[in-house]
């Protein structure tokens, strides 16, 4: 089969399209028929080896562990293994492989049956390859870290991106009040999401923008912490979505001061993958409640252009792998 491999971290030339060999299902995995993926940065942080952290956490400290990438996933199952229960051969499903080994961007991958879902009937799949991990952690900031209540003030910063094209549409289906911050030419995209109002930054500095919020999704994690501290309401709460070692080290040392001292809430999101809540996605996708925003579909052949792409930041919701 056709795969994006790589032998050393390093830029997106350090990915090649290779033949290798096909994988071989066990007792508890489905084999997929891959037909979709998606980019997203942690991708390109796997590939670079950067932050070192990702080095510690999946090993190969001088050369990568994992050989090919990828952790969105949308296919077809081909072959089941003798334990699996949930799925059949033929089915069509959609997964995050970011605990199972990765190997999305390959024509077929192996895949425990409790890293996949049903695929949303109303999605092709290369647009339900864009969902699972972005959509998991916008769902899991607001709900889980965030405990969006309807009515409230959300504003999510970094609206146009991955994350936050599906935090803006999934807090409105919350019943939330949201204000997006992006980009001057991605305002539209911005409102056509759903977002009751939208923020340019090139115009408005929202910290100074003498509004208050109950809770901040902030996806873009360019300021501190303490620069939010002015509009976030009293016992309202700041989700980091992202963000460098630094900024991630920030939040986890102020969080107990904000508590603290300001009560308010500092929370660092690490996004869980799990069955449930790709369940939880199927179902508002098929209710028309959420659908993915995808600004540029590449061939399985493409995928270091692809990566490139993502890596300038300037991506207007996802980009998508045909496979």
């Amino acid at each position: 089969m056709r795969a994006i491999v790589q032998s050393e971290y390093g830029a997106p030339d350090v990915l090649t399209l290779a033949t290798v060999d096909k994988p071989v299902a066990q007792d508890n995995q489905v084999l997929v028929r891959v037909q979709g993926a998606s980019v997203h940065a942690g991708d390109w942080h796997l590939m670079r080896g950067t932050p070192w952290l990702i080095r510690l956490i999946f090993g190969g400290l001088r050369k990568p562990k994992v050989r090919t990438i990828g952790t969105d996933i949308a296919g077809r199952v081909e072959v089941v293994g003798a334990a699996v229960t949930q799925f059949q051969a033929g089915d069509e499903v959609f997964g995050d492989l970011s605990e199972v080994g990765f190997g999305a961007f390959a024509e077929y991958a192996c895949v425990p049956e409790t890293a996949l879902a049903l695929k949303p009937i109303n999605l092709t799949f290369e647009q339900a390859a864009t969902v699972p991990v972005s959509a998991l952690t916008a769902l899991q900031g607001l709900r889980d870290y965030g405990e969006i209540q309807p009515g409230q003030k959300v504003l999510i910063n970094g609206a146009s991106g991955g994350v936050g094209s599906f935090a803006v549409q999934i807090a409105k289906a919350f019943g939330a009040i949201v204000t997006g911050v992006c980009h001057t030419e991605k305002v539209d995209m911005v409102r056509s999401l759903g977002a009751d109002d939208v923020i340019d930054y090139n115009q408005t500095d929202v910290t100074r923008s003498g509004q208050q919020y109950d809770l901040i999704i902030d996806t873009a994690a360019y300021r501190s912490v303490s620069d939010y501290q002015p509009i976030l309401s009293p016992r309202g709460t700041y989700v980091l979505v992202g963000g460098d070692t630094t900024r991630f080290f920030q939040v986890m040392l102020l969080g107990p001061w904000f508590a603290k001292r300001m009560r308010r809430q500092v929370k660092c999101l690490t996004q869980k993958p799990n069955q449930a809540d790709l369940i939880v996605l199927k179902e508002l996708i098929e209710a028309g409640k959420i659908a993915p925003a995808i600004d540029q579909t590449y061939d399985l052949s493409e995928v270091p252009a692809a990566i490139r792409r993502v890596e300038q930041r300037q991506v207007r919701g996802k980009v998508a792998i045909r496979v």
